[in-house]
């Protein structure tokens, strides 16, 4: 099995996608709460707190993604393949998608947006406070980003070639940390039980 494919690590953030879907429902749920203020107003607000945070972590410091919940592995615990893999998170390619999965992610808002009066049955146990809505909307809507952002880029790591792979030099131990999102606490090992992936194994 592939170095990429058997990186337990890669598989658990790509399985963030799942969450999308209903932060994405959250959001709407919160944009019909309350008496909306004009949309020239909100909209640029949203985006600005929701997208581009998240947008400018992965085009200047990309997300960790060797972490779990509240805590990550120590750059010094990463195994050369797995800095390799971190190299690979800091491309042009992995840029553009970043730049157009915001774009993205900028219209689904507006559409949102303007859907939401179809959610009010479904808000209408709140209490009807716009400032409460927005709130609720902001924080799925950054969570929804985060979780659309980090499997994308994951995506393309499984779409490199072997002979990139090969190629592309580890990323500088002690540049990791300035380098890259590291959430949590860092700790040595996460996944004990799995054994780390050998330097021997190829990818296919």
């Amino acid at each position: 099995m592939s170095t990429l494919r058997s990186e337990p690590f890669l598989w658990i953030h790509l399985a963030g996608i799942a969450l999308f879907p209903a932060l994405l429902g959250v959001t709407w749920i919160g944009l019909a709460i309350g008496d909306s203020l004009p949309y020239f107003l909100e909209l640029p607000l949203l985006s600005a707190i929701a997208i581009l945070p998240i947008l400018l972590m992965q085009l200047t410091r990309p997300f960790d993604i060797f972490s779990i919940l509240l805590f990550s592995l120590k750059p010094g615990c990463l195994t050369e393949e797995q800095r390799k893999i971190l190299s690979l998170f800091k491309t042009n390619k992995q840029k553009l998608i970043s730049a157009i999965a915001a774009i993205a992610m900028t219209f689904i808002l507006w559409l949102l947006y303007r859907l939401s009066p179809l959610a009010i049955g479904l808000a209408h146990f709140l209490p009807q406070w716009r400032i409460l809505g927005l709130a609720i909307s902001v924080t799925a809507f950054l969570a929804s980003n985060l979780f659309l952002q980090v499997p994308l880029s994951v995506l393309v790591i499984f779409l490199t070639q072997k002979s990139e792979f090969t190629q592309i030099e580890p990323h500088p131990l002690e540049q990791i940390e300035q380098n890259f999102t590291i959430p949590g606490i860092k700790v040595s090992k996460i996944l004990w039980f799995l054994r780390s992936p050998s330097k021997a194994e190829e990818i296919s």
